[in-house]
């Protein structure tokens, strides 16, 4: 029997008794959600002159990269032709390209104060232009750059609601003291999820069409006592068993017939890390065959039983099989389960597929990527990588953070709007992060102005975010 309560059949309305919220505060912009997209939000409003206040549900920052160790920040680079000298064996990852950056900006100050304290490393060819980090680090310098900025933050609060019908006059959280709301002049909904825009009437799509499946959330977890060298040495003997940071096809193979290895993932993926003798490992995957989705509690609730159990086996067969991990052990896991894809708010532009492929341009880009579409399959085994023509980047434009049907929220993150297949390539740290830049500077702008954002000319927006050194390719200051 599932120890996960079921969702029943006949969902039964229960009428609560009316209540009230102390009003914890006003701000020019209020930052809901302090994961990468909100520490960029929160970072790019403050430095364009708003009282910003950040609110987050857990008592740390980092979202994805701390509280379900997303790691590490994957490439930001155009393609590089001295990508084949990494070598066919390396644990670093490659599959994804190094090369020139396209995001600066606070992605770019935050990095290098990640690295100067040792709690990263510097993106390189060696690295295939990711970036390993520590998650603890992650969280110290992401507050540090906040207190710094003068940002006023709130955690230990979930967003549950908007205050105010048509224009959101604030949010409402959910504390251990009681509901709590909090005003704001413009609100950037950095929920990852669209919360704050779909509560307060934006239209959105979730999943693909046909089926509405959405990509499988994934728990990810870290190990210590790897022997690097060991593991390495397996792979030089044995070089049609790795590719990249993934592989050990025929081991999985021998763990799964004698019955201790049933994965719906096909291979075993790792990440490298700052710490020589500790591996990510990014293997678990929550396949189903109906739409499993990250805003649905019971869903939730399952994926966490389903990827904590299949966290057990891998860290059983890689003890078991694996050379280099027989001292091994398991030293964290994500305090939840790692959620790809929901919500897709609805905006004055939806980026597509092919504007991703195609590298296009916009005259309101507010920020860039390089990253390829990644669709991982929900319903079992496989990966489907779509990459852009080397050297190149696309635009993402300000349009896209403009959620139809409101005038004073924007979106920030992976729930910006595009299709299905956009959104599996802006959806990763770096990039939510500059989003968050561009959606903050523009919130502040919006604030300081008394105006809805698709009133701003985007141009003063960009201005604001060459300022704050953002790269928005050959643009200069208009």
């Amino acid at each position: 029997m599932m120890p996960v309560l079921r969702r029943p059949e006949a969902r039964v309305p229960v009428t609560l008794p009316p209540r009230r919220a102390m009003l914890a505060g006003d701000c020019d912009v209020l930052v809901v959600g302090g994961g990468p997209a909100g520490m960029g939000a929160a970072l790019g409003a403050a430095a364009a002159g708003a009282k910003t206040v950040v609110v987050e549900r857990y008592g740390f920052l980092g979202g994805n990269a701390t509280a379900a160790l997303v790691m590490p920040l994957m490439s930001f680079h155009t393609g590089h032709p001295q990508r084949e000298k990494l070598g066919a064996h390396t644990l670093l990852p490659t599959d994804h390209g190094p090369g020139d950056p396209v995001i600066a900006g606070v992605v770019r100050s935050f990095l290098a104060r990640l690295v100067a304290q040792g709690g990263a490393l510097v993106p390189s060819l060696e690295t295939g232009f990711t970036v390993p980090f520590d998650p603890e680090q992650f969280k110290l310098v992401a507050l540090e750059m906040l207190d710094e900025a003068g940002v006023q933050f709130l955690f230990h609060a979930f967003a549950s609601g908007v205050l105010g019908e048509g224009d959101c006059e604030g949010v409402v959280f959910e504390t251990k003291a009681g509901p709590q709301v909090i005003r704001a002049r413009m609100i950037v909904d950095a929920t990852g999820d669209g919360d704050i825009a779909a509560a307060a009437g934006a239209p959105y799509e979730i999943g693909r069409e046909g089926d509405g499946l959405v990509q499988p959330m994934t728990l990810m977890f870290r190990m210590a006592d790897f022997e690097r060298a060991a593991f390495e040495g397996y792979l030089a003997a044995h070089p049609d068993q790795w590719r990249g940071v993934h592989g050990l096809w025929d081991l999985i193979a021998r763990a799964t017939a004698a019955g201790e290895l049933d994965l719906p993932r096909e291979d075993i993926l790792f990440f490298a890390t700052p710490h020589p003798r500790e591996i990510s490992v990014n293997s678990t995957r929550v396949a189903h065959a109906g739409p499993l989705l990250g805003i649905d509690p019971f869903d939730l609730s399952y994926a966490e039983w389903v990827s904590r159990r299949q966290m057990r086996q891998i860290v059983a067969f890689l003890s078991k099989y694996v050379p280099g991990f027989e001292q091994a052990y398991l030293v964290q896991s994500g305090v939840q389960v790692g959620v790809r894809e929901t919500r897709r708010i609805r905006g004055d532009y939806r980026l597509t597929g092919e504007d991703v492929l195609a590298a296009r341009r916009f005259d309101d880009v507010v920020a860039r990527s390089t990253y390829p579409i990644d669709l991982h399959n929900p319903a079992g085994t496989g990966t489907a990588l779509q990459r852009l023509p080397p050297g190149e980047a696309y635009d993402i434009p300000l349009r896209c953070l403009l959620p139809q049907g409101l005038d004073n929220v924007l979106t920030a993150g992976r729930c910006i709007s595009g299709s299905v297949e956009a959104h599996s390539s802006y959806r990763v740290m770096p990039v939510c992060m500059a989003v968050g830049q561009a959606a903050g500077a523009c919130a502040a702008l919006a604030a300081r102005h008394g105006v809805p954002p698709r009133r701003l000319d985007p141009a003063e927006v960009q201005r604001e975010l060459l300022r704050q050194g953002a790269n928005l390719r050959e643009l200069a200051p208009r």
